[in-house]
């Protein structure tokens, strides 16, 4: 006999889920006798929002849905935290959790690791969430989620199966259907060929559902002439490609060239105020906006002149080919001295943050950063250009945890294993999640883990002093990362705030089976 917990990872590993991140417990056992017997590889993290974070990390590199189970209850809520972060960049995670028996639910019975309404709650968070009560049950919720993933902005989904259901007879789940592509109408891509190729400045606006389309948005931009303002969810898009301006569309030099557009493209952003208003001031309003976005919810929401619903690695493509050839005009020299002024425009303590990122990527190409919270992060989401498609991520935008860095890391490094992984982090960040590092030991993950050490929550201290709020709280002892290090038996060095030292400890201590630790000393 097939348990429907068994069915359950049979329909996983049909849908190409290859690892799955969770801690056992006696409410997913089930889930457990069809993992034995399954190709499915299990990562256990030393706690359930590692768990989520690590599927958001390995979701975030390998375009495939981040898959943790986790038990009722505390499993549950620990797992909330990564499906916000999740929700909010438009990242695919799967949770399946456990949940009481039938009979018991809402009754407040005492049950072990009972809540009022477990499916009520992640329903809050998760953009499906659906409970497995029959046999007849798992393949809808299964389609739902993955419906979600393909066909429309995704996000988080929750599917929950009740002790008394995990073990019942299965019945057969038919193979899942390849989604259908969603293409805009053909007479919206011819008027919005007609906008762009009309317009004298025109100006692209990247996000991060664009990440995929590397090619199909650089042979865009070559036939507009087209600046490329990238947010952060969009860095690593054409490295070095004289139409790109990695830099923040909330900096003034970067607001300036956006209003001096006189149509705009909008590709897979949502204008969300942590990417154009983090600084203060209304994100510029441009002159005449087309729109690219998977999400219908979205294009509604930010209303375009034009708005072309799709994938961008499907509609690029096709608005490309519908566009006249034209001899570029100056759309490289607007990129340059805006890309020059926003960065002469920073505040100077972002300067040796920034001169650091670039040192680390030039020392180990290709790498895929992944950031927590901290002042290396903020600099570099204002200015920095990757050298990798969806190589630089960080929970410093939309939900901002603290203590995504670390696991995510190690959901990045199991999905590319022959990619290099960079770590950033603060002190005050890395002990959210301290004990993941373990995770990465286990798994053999070449990843360096990049700690800067200000012994504070320096930009909430900051923002208390300027205010005239009396700082507190903000001065959390950090442990000793030496010792930290030396306990999970990894190399390490501690270095200066420079350029050179932390490019030479990287040269040094890297390895390709295990991770390695630099904490960086500032000030």
């Amino acid at each position: 006999m097939t348990t429907i917990g068994e069915a359950l990872v049979r329909a996983l590993e049909a849908r190409g889920v290859d690892v799955v991140f969770g801690i056992p417990g006696v409410h997913t056992v089930e889930l457990y006798r069809g993992l034995a017997g399954s190709s499915i590889r299990h990562v256990t993290p030393r706690h359930e929002q590692g768990a989520g974070f690590m599927a958001d990390g390995f979701a975030r590199v390998s375009g495939k849905p981040g898959v943790a189970f986790v038990i009722t209850g505390p499993g549950v809520t620990n797992t909330l935290t990564p499906m916000g972060q999740a929700r909010a960049d438009s990242v695919p995670m799967l949770v399946i959790s456990g949940v009481n028996r039938r009979a018991t639910l809402g009754r407040g019975l005492g049950c072990l690791h009972e809540l009022p309404d477990q499916l009520g709650l992640t329903a809050l968070v998760a953009r499906t969430a659906d409970r497995v009560e029959s046999a007849e049950a798992l393949a809808p919720a299964l389609d739902r989620a993955f419906a979600g993933f393909a066909s429309d902005r995704p996000g988080p989904a929750h599917i929950e199966v009740p002790l008394d259901v995990m073990g019942l007879p299965a019945l057969p789940v038919p193979a899942p259907a390849d989604a259908a592509p969603v293409l805009p109408d053909p007479d919206a891509i011819r008027r919005a060929a007609a906008a762009l190729g009309q317009a004298a400045r025109p100006l692209i606006l990247a996000g991060g559902g664009a990440k995929q389309a590397d090619g199909a948005l650089t042979a865009l931009a070559e036939r507009l002439d087209a600046p490329v303002v990238q947010t952060v969810n969009a860095r690593g898009l054409m490295h070095r490609h004289p139409l790109a301006v990695p830099a923040s569309p909330c900096l003034d030099a970067v607001r300036d060239l956006i209003r001096a557009a006189d149509v705009v493209l909008a590709v897979g952003t949502e204008f969300g105020p942590t990417d154009y208003e983090m600084y203060g001031g209304a994100m510029p309003v441009p002159a005449r906006l087309v729109r690219i976005d998977i999400s219908a919810g979205q294009l509604a929401l930010h209303p375009a002149e034009i708005a072309l619903r799709g994938h961008a690695e499907a509609v690029l493509p096709a608005l490309t080919g519908a566009l006249p050839e034209r001899a570029p005009r100056d759309g490289a020299t607007r990129a340059a001295e805006a890309l020059e002024a926003a960065r002469a425009g920073l505040d100077p303590v972002m300067l040796p943050q920034l001169a650091i990122l670039e040192a680390v990527r030039d020392t180990v190409p290709g790498a895929i950063f992944v950031g927590d919270s901290t002042q290396a992060i903020y600099a570099g989401n204002l200015i920095y250009d990757h050298d990798r498609p969806g190589g630089w991520f960080n929970a410093a935008t939309g939900f901002g945890a603290l203590g995504f860095a670390i696991p995510a890391a190690i959901g990045a490094a199991l999905a590319d294993p022959d990619a290099p992984v960079v770590c950033l982090a603060g002190d005050g960040g890395a002990q959210f999640s301290l004990p993941e590092l373990m995770t990465a030991v286990d798994e053999k993950l070449p990843i360096a883990f990049l700690i800067w050490n200000n012994h504070a929550y320096q930009e909430i201290a900051d923002s208390m002093a300027n205010v005239g709020v009396a700082v507190t709280g903000c001065h959390p002892t950090p442990p000793d990362f030496a010792a930290v290090a030396q306990s999970c038996a990894m190399p390490f060095a501690r270095v200066p705030m420079t350029p050179e030292a932390v490019a030479a400890a990287l040269k040094d201590l890297r390895r390709p089976d295990g991770p390695v630790m630099i904490e960086i000393e500032v000030g």
